[in-house]
């Protein structure tokens, strides 16, 4: 199946008319390719795997008896899909189950992985599902909030003056031994690819290889500050041009954004098979 998405023809920064009857064409397939190949890469040959992590805040719907419902949702979106989700449609789609009636979470839980794993693949050859985690009112107390481990990088007394991604930055110790660390940032921003809207983030590095200079890692973090992406593209942008410039022999980088209209995204990158950490939200998220 042939298909066009275009940033400019999501829901974002349109007028939108907010359907309460569940309807899953509202979801708004965008397609990675494109972004993707402005930093050099194509589909079949990614130099990393990961996933997509959502958490969605604002999920309810009707029981048969048409009493409201409610519950938090994660969602694991595997980073080779061909498609992401619009994030406007993804919140337009999820009010549309607030005033349809459901038998129980778990047919809610149905419709969310059938929905979403078709727009996510769609195109492909092949298809999978996506990761659904929902979780009742009784387990809301049990929901942690815990800040990225690794060493702090906004310690740094550094001067800063480029704020487009600067990747000339990145620099390492090639001529001393490899060392193993995470590095942590909570200067992470962006902007959305459309709107121009500011996106808060944190981000965490961790690597095996030559030493990374830690004050231009970090200039190079605070480089993203008037860069308009999509949160995947960010964390894939900061993926490549690490690797590019510092040649680690492991890397992952992992990013935190801090949610709008109930729902955050928090995109993980990495160049080995790893198992994927808890979605556990920032104190910011």
């Amino acid at each position: 199946m042939i298909f066009s998405s275009q940033p400019e023809q999501s829901p974002l920064g349109q007028r939108s008319a907010y359907i309460d009857q569940y309807n899953p064409t509202l979801l708004f397939p965008l397609p990675r390719a494109a972004k993707r190949a402005e930093i050099g890469l194509q589909d079949d040959r990614l130099p990393f795997f990961g996933a997509d992590l959502w958490t969605a805040y604002e999920v309810s719907w009707l029981n048969l008896r048409g009493k409201p419902q409610v519950a938090l949702v994660n969602f694991t979106i595997p980073c080779e899909t061909p498609n992401i989700i619009e994030s406007k449609s993804f919140k337009l789609y999820l009010n549309s189950f607030n005033n349809s009636r459901f038998a129980s979470a778990g047919d809610v839980r149905a419709k969310l992985v059938a929905d979403l794993s078709e727009a996510v693949w769609r195109g492909a050859p092949h298809s999978a599902t996506i990761g659904v985690q929902l979780i009742e009112p009784e387990l809301f107390d049990a929901q942690p909030v815990q800040e990225l481990d690794g060493l702090n990088l906004d310690r740094l007394d550094i001067e800063c003056d480029r704020y487009e991604p600067a990747p000339e930055l990145l620099t390492a110790a090639f001529d001393e031994p490899p060392v193993t660390e995470t590095l942590t940032s909570r200067l992470l921003k962006s902007n959305c690819l459309v709107t121009g809207q500011p996106d808060w983030g944190s981000v965490r590095i961790s690597y095996s290889g030559p030493a990374i200079n830690q004050e231009k890692l970090l200039q190079y973090i605070v480089s993203f500050r008037n860069h308009n992406e999509f949160h995947e593209q960010c964390v894939e942008r900061m993926f490549v041009d690490i690797w590019r410039q510092c040649h680690p022999i492991r890397l992952t980088v992992y990013a935190r954004y801090t949610r709008r209209g109930g729902l955050d995204i928090n995109p993980l990158r990495t160049s080995q098979p790893m198992a994927l950490p808890a979605n556990v939200r920032t104190a910011r998220q």
